[in-house]
């Protein structure tokens, strides 16, 4: 990771669990209740977001690794890029984020065609 980035995210990070512990401290079981509905909430959020405005599955769904580790760190760099952080990096990644969605799409397409991989998709050469 960026390490200015990783470093910000790692010190809000800290703070948020420190703050977490207090409201438990103060509120008791309470604050975890609101926290799990809050998490319930969100992840409706994710799926309902990206059926509708991405038409596609969230990360979860393809690499759970990808999902709780690389994609809150995307994230985080997103509202640093909105903030003006190192406009340079954010060509670059947008640059490969464009390639990656280019990829999805041409294996999207090649499976729509029942090609996967230049084979038939289901092993099988075509019968006309």
């Amino acid at each position: 990771m960026e390490p200015v980035a990783g470093t910000a995210l790692s010190t809000l990070l800290l703070a948020s669990t420190a703050y977490g512990k207090y409201l438990v401290t103060l509120y008791g079981m309470t604050a975890n209740y609101w926290a799990a509905g809050a998490f319930v909430v969100a992840w409706i959020a994710q799926f309902v977001g990206h059926g509708v405005f991405e038409g596609r599955a969230p990360a979860l769904l393809d690499n759970i690794y990808q999902a709780f580790f690389l994609a809150p760190l995307f994230v985080w760099l997103e509202i640093l890029f909105a903030l003006g952080y190192r406009p340079e990096l954010k060509t670059r990644m947008e640059k490969l984020v464009a390639i990656d969605i280019a990829k999805w799409k041409e294996s999207k397409a090649q499976k729509t065609n029942g090609v996967t991989n230049g084979k038939p998709a289901n092993g099988h050469a075509k019968q006309s």
